[in-house]
Order: C-alpha cells, then sequence, then structure tokens
C-alpha cells in the first residue's frame, strides 16, 4: 500500500489529532479553574471532565470520517437519523429529558453542593438534610430523621431549595434573649 497516496488525508488526519489534543489541555484547565471557583466536588469534576473527553472524541470521529472519504450528504443523513430516534426517544420519556435538563442547572448554575444543608421547600414533606449526592437524575440527601431521601433532580428544581447553616438544626435555635445576653458577653471580653 502506498502512503504517498494518502498524503493529504493523513497530514489533515495529523493535524486534526493535534487539534483535538489542544482542544482537551485546554479544556482540562478551563474546567479545572472553573471547578476551583465553584468548588466543585472532586466526583462531580470527573463526570464534566468525561463529558468534555467524549464530546472532543465524537466531533474528533466525524471530522476524521469526513476527511478519509464518507460522502458529507450521507453523513448528514446518518446524524438527522440517530438525533431523529434520541428525540423521539426524549420525547416519549419527556421526565428523563426534564430531569437531564434540571441536573445541568443544578450541576452548574445553582448554588447547592454536596455536603450542604437544605431544605425542600414543600408544604407537605419536610425534608430538611445533608446532600448526599447529586447524579444526572436524582438528588440524594440525608435527612435530620436520618432518612435516606432520593428525589428526581426536576422536581427538587420545581420545589426549590433552601440553603441551610451546616452547624444548627432547627432544634438547637438559641432563643433571642440568650443571643443577646452571648453579645454582651463578648462585648465585655473585648473592652478589658
Amino acid at each position: 500500500m502506498d502512503l504517498l497516496v494518502y498524503k493529504k488525508e493523513l497530514l489533515y488526519t495529523f493535524i486534526l489529532i493535534c487539534l483535538s489534543i489542544t482542544i482537551i489541555v485546554i479544556a482540562k484547565r478551563a474546567i479545572r479553574k472553573f471547578s476551583f471557583v465553584r468548588a466543585i466536588e472532586v466526583n462531580r469534576r470527573k463526570v464534566i471532565f468525561n463529558l468534555a473527553y467524549l464530546l472532543t472524541y465524537i466531533i474528533t470521529g466525524a471530522f476524521l470520517a469526513i476527511i478519509w472519504g464518507m460522502d458529507i450528504k450521507q453523513f448528514s443523513v446518518f446524524i438527522s437519523s440517530i438525533l431523529a430516534v434520541l428525540g423521539v426517544g426524549f420525547f416519549a420519556q419527556w421526565s428523563i429529558l426534564s430531569n437531564l435538563t434540571s441536573s445541568v442547572i443544578l450541576f452548574f448554575n445553582h448554588p447547592v453542593r454536596i455536603g450542604d444543608r437544605v431544605k425542600i421547600l414543600d408544604k407537605d414533606f419536610d425534608w430538611t438534610g445533608i446532600v448526599e449526592d447529586i447524579t444526572g437524575f436524582y438528588f440524594f440527601m440525608r435527612t435530620d430523621k436520618g432518612e435516606n431521601i432520593t428525589l428526581p433532580n426536576s422536581l427538587v428544581m420545581q420545589k426549590g431549595i433552601q440553603i441551610m447553616d451546616k452547624e444548627t438544626t432547627l432544634g438547637e435555635v438559641l432563643p433571642a434573649d440568650n443571643v443577646v445576653m452571648h453579645s454582651d458577653t463578648i462585648k465585655e471580653d473585648f473592652t478589658d
């Protein structure tokens, strides 16, 4: 097999692979910086890395197929068929799409983090506890009563979340007189 026949394809493949590696390195740095600023937990950071890698590999594979001679019309028909099947499947399971969207919102734009003490705002249930995990579909928490609760992410987004202080529980709130007395004692300590 003569490699000179495929000289142009080999050159484009080399350039594409170098570009993909560069994009992965830049994305890795950006994700690390973003996760440091937002204080994202290590396991959630791994999920973001894996999604970035998957997206980069899919795009690289698509361009490689085009470079090595796949017809663009055939490729577009293939991609549109896959997207149509996925769209029908997600529309049929609307809750899956809703949970995935809610998961992305909770993951990137909501201030709740794993380990936070939260209260899910619901008039029928008292769901107050520590956030154990937030996955692509579910929100896991351990209540103050010791119960493990799993809620769909879409339900959490609909109900709303109140982030509470980690150190105090609902039964440990001090009366107003005690708070004033403690603040007076602190003032006396600083005046000496």
